[in-house]
């Protein structure tokens, strides 16, 4: 079996391990910028408007409650990830500029040596200095920003927040005009079936030349019962009158007058009833339009009465993002972890070594010449 002479290993173990090692703790030790993190945590709560089970002087002062808005804290939490919060901050905070001073150490300054000054790039790199997410256990969301000092840490964090909160008014601001929107549409539509249907209930009086066939029937039949009334009349004058004095003059006068009454009596019913041109032939499709009219006017009442709910609904934030931690202001860096760094090179090169050790005496066990 061959052996590995003692001066190739020192050297191997040299490249491996020491030089590492020595670079880890000059660059660690010595040039590593120091990073600071501002922390905040907040919520997104929304209003809430399902009746109160309290009763009394308690259930009167407790009107609206509060929920927890966990759909939209989630979307904020997707909004700080997001190109259009970095985009935003490039405008205000210059986070560019943050990341590029000449004071950061060419490792950690953006851009790496190896990439370009590109949008994607800057995003790659804002990743990894703002991080969130969701406390399972108290329901908030947390929000740290890693940065090269520490006001830029808490600035970067608070001008999130703002975003943040500018982001829920504007979901707010659209929900808002989405339901008066919808609303105002609803009763347009009413106003305008309202319109349609007197127009056409209008037209139909003047094509019928009647303005209420049920009051006109009305006073019609009540002619036609006075004309009946008045003919008994008549006709128990005339059978007396046949009676007493067969051979009255008047007798052939009073059965004209009869029979002009049963003329009136049978006119007056055909004004009524009968053929296409009397009031009961007309009376349904009167009856239709004002049924039509009178329910777009209650279509009309119950859109009015749901835009105005929607205008009150408005005048109320549904949603706001509450602070629950404000953005502090780092006293010492948190990172690099400097001695935690230069163990973990020393370590990965160790096993590196050892791994490619045992690589090569296996090669050279199993070689025809051992």
């Amino acid at each position: 079996m061959k052996t590995l002479k003692v001066p190739r290993l020192r050297s191997w173990f040299t490249l491996v391990v020491l030089v590492p090692i020595a670079l880890s703790i000059i660059y660690y030790g010595f040039i590593a910028s120091d990073q600071y993190i501002s922390e905040s945590r907040f919520v997104v709560k929304g209003r809430s408007d399902r009746p109160n089970p309290m009763s009394g002087l308690a259930g009167i002062m407790q009107v609206t409650g509060l929920s927890g808005g966990q759909e939209q804290t989630n979307e904020v939490i997707d909004y700080i990830k997001s190109r259009n919060a970095l985009q935003a901050l490039q405008r205000t905070e210059n986070i560019r500029g943050k990341f590029t001073l000449p004071s950061i150490d060419f490792l950690s300054r953006y851009p790496a040596f190896w990439r370009e000054d590109r949008f994607e790039n800057l995003y790659r790199y804002y990743e990894k200095k703002v991080a969130t997410k969701l406390d399972s256990e108290t329901g908030l969301a947390v929000l740290t920003v890693k940065a090269f000092s520490p006001t830029d840490a808490r600035d970067i964090n608070a001008r999130l927040l703002t975003l943040s909160e500018a982001l829920v008014n504007q979901l707010n601001s659209k929900s808002r005009t989405k339901a008066i929107d919808e609303a105002e549409k609803r009763v347009a539509e009413a106003q305008s079936r309202v319109r349609t249907a007197r127009i056409a209930l209008s037209a139909y009086r003047n094509d019928q030349q009647l303005v209420d066939p049920l009051k006109q029937a009305t006073g019609v039949l009540a002619i036609s019962d006075r004309l009946i009334a008045e003919r008994a009349a008549l006709q128990a004058q005339l059978d007396l009158m046949t009676r007493v004095t067969p051979r009255n003059p008047s007798i052939p006068a009073l059965r004209g007058r009869i029979a002009a009454t049963d003329s009136a009596i049978a006119a007056q019913n055909g004004r009524a009833v009968g053929g296409t041109g009397a009031l009961s032939s007309k009376m349904g499709g009167y009856d239709n339009l004002v049924v039509e009219q009178e329910f777009a006017t209650q279509t009309l009442t119950a859109a009015s009465a749901a835009l105005e709910q929607a205008r009150a609904d408005a005048q109320r934030q549904q949603y706001y993002l509450e602070r629950v931690v404000e953005p502090n202001v780092p006293d010492m860096s948190r990172y690099p972890d400097r001695l935690w760094q230069i163990l973990t090179v020393a370590g990965a090169a160790l096993c590196l070594y050892f791994i490619g050790w045992m690589l090569v005496v296996g090669i050279i066990e199993h070689s025809p010449d051992s």
